[in-house]
């Protein structure tokens, strides 16, 4: 297991999509939160309810990036056939796919880290410079980094869990996509009794805010990380249960 798990370190290591990765996510986080300090109304980001348009999209970003990559670890192995010499090494395949869930944990866990951060100093920044009036805490910050560093670590997992049960990389992918900023979206504006119970709003509330509810829709933080973490089990366990009965073409 330990073997298998340096194994899967040095592959983040070593391919281009760690950096393609790092580098989407800075130019999307760079984007999306100028645009809204910087057309949001001086009144409208003024208020309190409305800064988590802003800041929430750290906890956004960080878990689509950290799902991402614990996706595309895995499906790149099935589009490019490297499965296979990596099962004939190590045959036992629900180790090998526990072993991909650590590594991609570890590196959600600095992917939803970074976001955060990186959100909450372009967001700083652009208020600074319009003249607005943080209304966070520091303990409001605190927790949106450390909730956005578990939350891109479970994220991971759930994307490793997605990955290995779908297989391409192009539907797992865009299945990613389309459900966090899309369905989740539509479901926490239109439907909050359902949506805060979704992946990305128990993100949001173990986290604190996100960008498209205000904090009376989120659950407590604690519930959130519990919810999340199911969520990702579950979908892990179904994938290996996927992995181990499917043949490998």
């Amino acid at each position: 297991m330990i073997a298998q798990l340096r194994s899967e370190l040095l592959k983040q290591r070593t391919t281009r999509t760690a950096l393609l990765l790092l580098l989407w996510l800075v130019g999307a986080s760079l984007l999306v939160v100028c645009l809204h300090v910087f057309t949001l109304k001086t009144a409208d980001l003024s208020q309190a309810s409305n800064q988590p348009k802003v800041f929430g999209w750290g906890t956004t970003l960080g878990a689509l990036f950290a799902a991402l990559a614990g996706a595309i670890g895995i499906t790149a192995e099935f589009r490019h056939g490297t499965i296979r010499p990596t099962l004939i090494t190590n045959p036992h395949r629900t180790r090998v796919l526990t072993a991909k869930a650590v590594a991609a944990a570890m590196a959600g866990l600095v992917i939803g880290m970074f976001a955060a951060s990186l959100v909450a100093a372009i967001g700083s920044t652009g208020l600074a410079v319009r003249g607005i009036s943080i209304t966070m805490s520091a303990a409001d910050f605190a927790q949106m980094i450390i909730g956005g560093a578990v939350g891109g670590a479970m994220w991971a997992v759930l994307g490793t869990g997605l990955g290995a049960l779908v297989r391409g990389q192009v539907g797992t992918v865009v299945g990613l996509c389309v459900w966090m900023l899309l369905i989740e979206n539509i479901l926490i504006g239109n439907l909050p009794s359902i949506g805060r119970y979704t992946p990305g709003a128990a993100d949001g509330a173990l986290a604190g805010l996100m960008p498209n509810a205000g904090t009376a829709t989120l659950i407590a933080p604690v519930l959130g990380t519990l919810l999340l973490a199911v969520y990702a089990i579950a979908l892990l366990a179904l994938g290996g249960v996927v992995v181990e009965r499917r043949d490998i073409a």
